[in-house]
């Protein structure tokens, strides 16, 4: 056996495997006598069929059986050995004159290969990093949401400024169709309030979503459409009132205290208010970061100059999944997917370059903090760390899960290496600001 690879230019080259009979005839004699000696042909008693009938009947599928493996097997080794860094998967070039019948058996193979670059992490250009400040109208209003979702509901008939209307929210071409509650205190403008009050049960409204409500992730929850949909949605809706209720707040008392935290641990409205700021600051902290973190990478791929095999990949996609796409499908697929790649394999430098990694060990250890967060919400502050230790393992058993929270925290990671490496501008804002900039 002979493989060799030629470049073509920096991003493609061409392996070619010459396969001959002694490579593969030992193992293929070793199979037919196995079949030999388990056939069952007419005439003949088990394990007495002629060799040359064996042959005849089953050589070439055999012979063409191994040496595909055997195809395969070099073609990885040689890959490996080599330390070659492809895109994709090696393609197989047809020759048209091809023999199963030939002396020498020529395979050629054409590579997509990954490109060298740099990454400038000191750029001139800086990202804004946003620093989400809670001020005390932010504070009263989630105190109030609190009284409210303990207060006392009863039924009204007529629909006022601060009354909760459950309907639902009809899109045909957005196949939009999802019953919600909404609180008045929540839309937006004094035009789209004057659309509610004055309503009872049974009439039906037609609104436009762009606007609707005073924060998008309202309307996200509302009408039921992607994060992404819901900023900058422009679209009619209709909205049939099924039902309107007004609530009595409840008191700021030791019993809703309670009722917010089991444990105990506030007792005035000044330690509520403190809880409350400093819930909003981590909840805002998250939002923050992964905001960071996708300006962080779009900052990247646009500072981070370097050519694709572009023509390679569209030939390799026409390919690589379970139905074959056009020619002008797979350009499309390059397209939308270009991005994702050159990010991938900056993110691959830089993991690499910068030996950032994760074992076992430490994913579970983050499973376990994610598992204590999520019981804390509902009133387990201190879980045994066996039962932690339990549900993590009984979590990561599943690969899909595993996977998705080493995927977070690998941007965990990569977030605190670019914080720790990159200079940033560092912006405040208040929660509203930040939305209208980054999702404006």
């Amino acid at each position: 056996m002979n493989i060799t690879k030629e470049s073509v230019d920096a991003l493609n080259a061409v392996v070619k495997v010459d396969i001959v009979a002694n490579d593969y005839q030992s193992k293929v004699e070793e199979i037919l006598k196995d079949y030999r000696k388990k056939a069952n042909i007419p005439g003949f008693r088990k394990g007495q069929v002629p060799m040359g009938m064996v042959k005849k009947q089953y050589g070439k599928s055999v012979m063409i059986d191994e040496v595909n493996k055997l195809l395969q097997e070099s073609l990885n080794k040689f890959l490996t050995e080599e330390k070659l860094d492809i895109l994709g998967n090696p393609l197989p070039k047809v020759s048209d004159d091809f023999s199963w019948d030939a002396d020498t058996l020529s395979f050629e193979f054409e590579l997509g290969l990954a490109p060298e670059f740099d990454v400038d992490l000191k750029s001139k250009k800086k990202v804004i990093q946003y620093n989400i400040t809670v001020d005390e109208a932010l504070i009263d209003k989630e105190l109030e949401n609190l009284q409210s979702r303990y207060g006392k509901m009863s039924a009204v008939e007529i629909v006022a400024e601060k009354t909760n209307v459950t309907g639902t929210f009809i899109n045909e071409e957005k196949e939009i169709d999802k019953k919600s509650t909404i609180n008045l205190a929540d839309i937006k403008g004094k035009a789209n309030l004057k659309k509610f009050v004055g309503k009872k049960v049974g009439d039906v409204l037609e609104l436009k979503t762009k606007g609707l409500f005073s924060d998008d992730h309202k309307l996200m929850a509302a009408t039921g459409v992607s994060h992404d949909d819901a900023h900058g949605l422009d679209i009619v809706v209709t909205f049939t009132i099924e039902e309107t209720t007004e609530i009595e707040l409840a008191d700021l008392d030791q019993e809703l205290f309670d009722k917010l935290f089991p444990d105990g641990s506030v007792k005035t409205v000044t330690e509520l208010r403190t809880r409350i700021k400093e819930d909003a600051e981590k909840q805002f902290q998250q939002q923050a970061d992964q905001q960071l973190l996708n300006a962080i990478t779009e900052h990247l791929i646009d500072n981070t100059k370097f050519d694709l095999p572009a023509e390679f990949l569209q030939k390799w996609l026409a390919t690589a999944g379970e139905k074959a796409l056009t020619e002008d499908e797979a350009a499309e697929e390059y397209n939308k997917s270009e991005k994702g790649l050159r990010y991938q394999l900056i993110q691959e430098k830089i993991i690499r370059d910068n030996e950032i990694k994760m074992d076992y060990e430490e994913l579970k250890e983050y499973a376990k903090g994610f598992i204590r967060s999520q019981m804390a919400q509902f009133g387990n502050m201190n879980p045994e760390d066996s039962e932690l230790e339990d549900i993590a393992n009984r979590i990561l058993s599943n690969q899909e899960e595993a996977k998705r929270l080493q995927d977070q925290l690998l941007s965990q990671k990569l977030l605190e290496f670019y914080q720790g490496n990159m200079a940033f501008k560092t912006k405040d804002v208040t929660y509203e600001d930040f939305i209208k900039e980054v999702y404006k």
